[in-house]
């Protein structure tokens, strides 16, 4: 018999695959996965310093549940800002301004990861580290988004859901909210101030095109957005020290910590006094690999 009947299916299953490979790339681009993987690392490092013994069971659930809500976040702030994404040229493509997805659907994808990163943290690591997670949640999705449009101190809100995954990761190891926990979230919390503005410097007419009222789109000679660097990485440099002080690193940290936040300070300072792109990128680089390097300093000298 012919072969020839079976063609038309084996035409279609072609056609079905890229289409649901797309259909899936769109979900994905809905979470923010490069930007959740700094959460997720965040998270590691924080129940690492408190745990006292390895538990995969916890362990899993804390991070499989952080990447979850932290998911759930995104894709909740890409709802709210699918209007002024389509403005920007960084962010129309995203799959609510890019017309392939409808808002429903992105609506039951963001609850049914946040719902469900919530109740794996509770039943799979505790209560408080659930509590933690669900206070980043409210905080990015329902107090940092709608500030975007209205304040250049939108910055400063977002570092709080930004500093919180470490807090998640120190409560599901310990399921305590010690003087540990905070200092973990200062570090994080002051980091991303300079990060973040060099950010904003960078993309700065594109936040002017979308109404968006960032530092440097409001003060557009940059002087302001270059004092606040220099301040925050200054701040940023004694609170870095904090972890030797506290008990959750050693001697050998102390001093790398000390040697990676005076280069970062430098970084800020040149952009403070050369406002230009090339220093807003080299402060921008330098703060991407600042945190993973002061994390890997504190795991490795943990005590």
């Amino acid at each position: 018999m012919s072969s020839f009947p079976a063609r038309p299916r084996a035409v279609a299953l072609s056609v079905r695959w890229p289409q649901a490979s797309a259909r899936a790339a769109d979900f994905l681009a809905l979470t923010k996965p490069r930007l959740n993987l700094l959460v997720v690392a965040t998270t590691l490092a924080g129940y690492y310093l408190g745990a006292e013994r390895f538990d995969p069971g916890l362990l899993t659930s804390t991070v499989v549940g952080t990447a979850l809500v932290a998911g759930g976040a995104a894709a909740f702030n890409q709802i709210f800002e699918r209007n002024t994404d389509a403005l920007m040229r960084r962010t129309r493509t995203r799959p609510l301004p890019g017309g392939r997805m409808r808002v429903v659907t992105a609506v039951w994808f963001a609850l049914a990861l946040s719902l469900g990163g919530l109740a794996l943290l509770a039943v799979g690591a505790n209560r408080l580290a659930a509590g933690v997670a669900a206070a980043t949640l409210l905080s990015y999705a329902l107090v940092y988004t709608p500030l975007k449009s209205k304040t250049s101190l939108s910055t400063l809100v977002g570092g709080v859901p930004g500093g919180l995954p470490a807090m998640i990761g120190w409560a599901a190891a310990t399921n305590t909210l010690s003087a540990e926990a905070w200092v973990l979230f200062a570090i994080v919390f002051l980091w991303q101030m300079p990060h973040f503005l060099a950010i904003a410097w960078l993309c700065r007419e594109d936040y002017a095109r979308a109404g968006l009222p960032m530092l440097p789109v409001v003060e557009p000679d940059g002087r302001s957005t270059g004092r606040q660097v220099v301040l925050y990485a200054s701040v940023l440099v004694p609170v870095s020290l904090a972890p030797t002080l506290v008990g959750l690193a050693g001697r050998v940290y102390f001093g790398g910590a000390l040697i990676l936040g005076l280069i970062f300070l430098g970084f800020a300072v040149q952009f403070a006094r050369q406002r230009t792109n090339d220093t807003a990128r080299r402060l921008f680089l330098g703060s991407i690999s600042y945190l993973p390097l002061l994390w890997g300093l504190m795991l490795g000298n943990h005590q």
